[in-house]
């Protein structure tokens, strides 16, 4: 990896309860780049983004606070990461403005996420339209050097890149305001939800991060398996226990659970999927423990997830000041 320091920045939307796809595909990563990273990491709570689908006010606010709460207990450090909500940073959306008057409409009409979208029943809007721009001024406000995200969000990284020369050979060709941001793809893990399909809320399949006990259990018990009889041998490969049990263990361990499915046995007594979920279920609380318990202090301090909310925020909004002031400047606003 690269040592030199670098401004890392992603975002994610309040959209509810947090579940293990969230976690490895994207939660999971941003907490490591904080050690591995040399340099700052910016994360941010979309509740801009979020007003595109989302019309329920109080709905929009605690799913903004679950999320930070989400955050804080599976170990954000506010020393090395900063986490703030999106809107507490209005010169975002100021200079949102600015680079719309460089984009193209050709640019957003190619957009994956907005013909995704719109296919899939969702009612076209401009802010649905302009998501990249909006998402963009997310990038550069900051000098985001480093953006990790997922095979899908790579485009609008692209745009990104191409809105900031836009924006540069426009008003300052001499001397470049806005950097140029490189997109980090994460090795996300395919997350099979309990029907075998992608882990999403959208098709009611997920398993919740900080599920626990008889909840857990009921959810675990609904993972489709096939109906191969207890005690016979497990097929490991498209079994979606066994998918989900290899995100929680490697190596060693995960051999030997492999040798139950095989066997069809575990230490002489018989294995089926019913005890494949009782150990997948044991792994999940085992794994998320510490952070249970530290969800459960935020939620009876709501004052401390707040207080890191706003912390942040202002050094954040620092760092958007220096460059939108520089941005004005640049277009002769100033």
């Amino acid at each position: 990896m690269n040592d030199s320091p670098q401004r890392v920045l992603s975002g994610i939307q309040p959209s509810g309860t947090k579940h293990l796809g969230n976690y490895f595909g994207a939660l999971k990563q941003h907490l490591a780049l904080q050690d591995e990273v040399p340099g700052e990491c910016f994360y941010f709570i979309a509740d801009y983004h979020a007003l595109t689908t989302l019309r329920d006010a109080d709905k929009l606010r605690q799913s903004v606070v679950e999320l930070a709460r989400t955050y804080l207990a599976l170990g954000l450090d506010p020393d090395k990461a900063l986490l703030f909500r999106q809107s507490d940073v209005p010169e975002v959306t100021e200079l949102m403005w600015l680079l719309s008057s460089v984009t193209g409409m050709g640019l957003l009409e190619r957009a994956h996420g907005y013909k995704d979208k719109v296919a899939k029943g969702i009612k076209p809007n401009i802010g649905l339209f302009s998501y990249p721009v909006l998402m963009a001024a997310d990038i550069l406000i900051y000098q985001s050097t480093l953006v990790p995200v997922g095979k899908d969000q790579v485009q609008h990284v692209e745009m990104a890149q191409d809105i900031a020369t836009h924006f540069n050979q426009a008003f300052c060709p001499a001397d470049p305001v806005l950097v140029r941001p490189e997109a980090r793809l994460s090795a996300t893990p395919y997350v099979t939800g309990t029907d075998g399909q992608k882990m999403s809320t959208s098709y009611g399949n997920t398993i919740p991060v900080f599920a626990s006990g008889k909840k857990l259990k009921k959810l675990l018990g609904r993972i489709v398996t096939d109906s191969t009889p207890l005690g016979e041998p497990l097929a490991t490969d498209g079994c979606n226990v066994f998918a989900l049990t290899k995100l929680f263990v490697t190596g060693d361990e995960l051999d030997r659970i492999a040798s139950y499915y095989e066997a069809g046995k575990r230490e002489g007594e018989p294995f089926g999927y019913g005890h494949a979920k009782v150990l997948l279920g044991e792994l999940i609380e085992r794994s998320f423990a510490p952070a249970r318990a530290r969800l459960e202090t935020y939620e009876a301090h709501p004052e401390l997830v707040e207080e890191v909310l706003v912390k942040s925020a202002l050094r954040a909004r620092d760092e958007a000041r220096r460059t939108f002031e520089r941005c004005k400047r640049a277009c002769g606003l100033i």
